[in-house]
């Protein structure tokens, strides 16, 4: 069984629940890379780095207007191409433009969840171009014809064997397990693909404004020949992604490393700052940037800022409950899932309902927050979004009247003790275990009991419990 994103919000969770071979995948994957973390970030102060980072990210975003300005100026003194774009079709339009104008027929991309966001595939295959990830983990998912179901790992919902009987469907591989011979005969497959390749395609990591250079992360080298190989180059950077100096691109590049794969850095770290100069064998002969805002500024206005410090690290997905159980295909056609998914997608939308579900798919345990390299409180936003959810009229008629309901019966001493009676009178007619806790509930009560037993009501409230002891001597009792 596999998790149609498409699907109804809660069908997709049906679906995941119901997959073991997900949660096999999910469980191998995630626990790996928890335990990874964990023995990275103890070499390190690392409240001292976390507030390094969160401070370098706090400190770009409230400049962000002029660290934009500044890393265009600079961009375009490289001899880079700068384009803004400010919604999704906007940026798809400049980058199918641009591959027009070159008669561009092949692409190939490095991993990046900005062209995720805005669909830019899809685009360009429609436009007549044969798009390849070149990132193995993308280049699965695009095989299997998927979408990525973590931020930093997109095959993470994938088990071994399932990506060997991909190969060998696909590639022709022959039968292995041998993680080695499967990344041989992918590598066989895109070292082509990088020859023939007129445009290259990524994202961006960090950009820095003092230098005008565009910076992005990888452990495999195929980001570096996107880059410099195909003779167009196109880097798509959400404006949340600037940094005022290379400094604070290098401290964050060990943030990233850390929380997201176990690394004190990644085995490469590509920076370009423009086009090949006079007298260079190496480098595009074009550069563009295309600065996307796409929602960001939108989620500056509505007061969810510390949502943009995100560096895109994964470390909240592997740690949540919820991600672990159902991964990131149930969160549906998004390119961000996991607690930090749950708040940006639907503040990214330009239709919130399209993913009013999302602020509640938490447990709201805080271990989101606790592993967080730039201490974003997720769970308060998370709260915060829920709330504005409920103002925008998402709740239907029924939660409506149960929530007045249940305020009516708490603002009262009377009714709240007419219905803790009732209740424990009704309790007495369910099923119980041998401890008094409700097994079945009714309707719609019934969704609490279908996995778990409802505790056993106290047969006194506290007020009865109180009355019964009767006048107290304060004088001679314990103070």
């Amino acid at each position: 069984m596999t998790v149609d994103p498409s699907a109804k919000y809660h069908r997709r969770v049906k679906q995941a629940l119901a997959d073991d071979r997900l949660h096999t995948a999910l469980e191998r994957a995630t626990s790996r890379l928890r335990d990874k973390r964990a023995a990275a970030v103890e070499a390190i102060d690392l409240e001292q780095v976390r507030d390094q980072g969160r401070a370098i990210r706090e400190h770009a975003i409230r400049r962000l207007p002029e660290l934009l300005e500044q890393l265009e100026r600079n961009l375009i003194a490289n001899g880079c191409r700068v384009h803004w774009a400010e919604s999704a079709v906007a940026a798809r339009d400049i980058i199918t433009a641009i591959a027009r104008q070159h008669g561009v027929r092949r692409a190939v991309k490095s991993k990046s969840m900005t062209t995720e966001e805005i669909h830019l595939n899809h685009a360009l295959e429609q436009a007549g171009v044969k798009v390849v990830e070149s990132d193995l983990g993308e280049y699965i998912i695009q095989l299997a014809g998927e979408s990525p179901s973590h931020i930093t790992a997109p095959v993470l919902h994938k088990r071994a064997e399932d990506i060997s009987e991909l190969f060998q469907r696909e590639l022709g591989m022959q039968p292995t397990a041998d993680p080695a011979e499967m990344c041989a005969t992918a590598r066989g497959q895109l070292r082509s693909e990088f020859l023939a390749a007129e445009l290259g395609i990524s994202g961006c990591n960090f950009a820095i404004a003092e230098t005008g250079t565009i910076c992005i992360v990888t452990n495999e080298g195929n980001g570096r020949m996107v880059t410099s190989m195909p003779p167009v180059y196109v880097a798509v950077m959400g404006i949340d992604k600037v940094v005022p100096r290379v400094e604070d691109a290098l401290l964050l590049w060990q943030v990233v490393a850390r929380s997201a794969t176990g690394q004190e850095v990644t085995v490469y770290f590509s920076a370009t700052s423009g086009p090949r100069g006079t007298g260079h064998v190496d480098g595009p002969k074009e550069m563009h940037v295309v600065l996307l805002d796409n929602g960001r500024t939108r989620i500056l206005e509505r007061g969810y800022a510390d949502a943009l410090l995100c560096v895109r690290c994964g470390a909240c997905l592997n740690s949540c409950p919820v991600y672990r159980e159902v991964g990131g295909h149930a969160y549906g056609e998004t390119a961000y899932s996991g607690p930090i998914g749950a708040v940006i997608t639907p503040l990214l939308a330009d239709n919130p309902f399209s993913a009013k579900e999302l602020p509640f798919a938490s447990s709201l345990c805080g271990v989101c927050r606790e592993v967080c390299p730039v201490k974003i409180d997720l769970p308060r936003l998370l709260l915060d979004l829920r709330h504005d959810m409920i103002q925008l009229g998402t709740s239907t008629r029924y939660e409506r009247a149960a929530m007045r309901a249940y305020t009516r019966t708490m603002e009262s001493p009377r009714t709240y003790g007419r219905a803790s009676r009732v209740a424990r009178w009704l309790m007495r007619l369910l099923p119980q275990d041998r401890d008094g806790n409700v097994l079945k509930l009714p309707p719609p009560f019934s969704n609490w009991t279908r996995t778990r037993a409802f505790p056993r009501l106290a047969q006194r409230s506290f007020r009865e419990l109180w009355r019964s002891r009767g006048p107290q001597d304060t004088a001679s009792g314990d103070a």
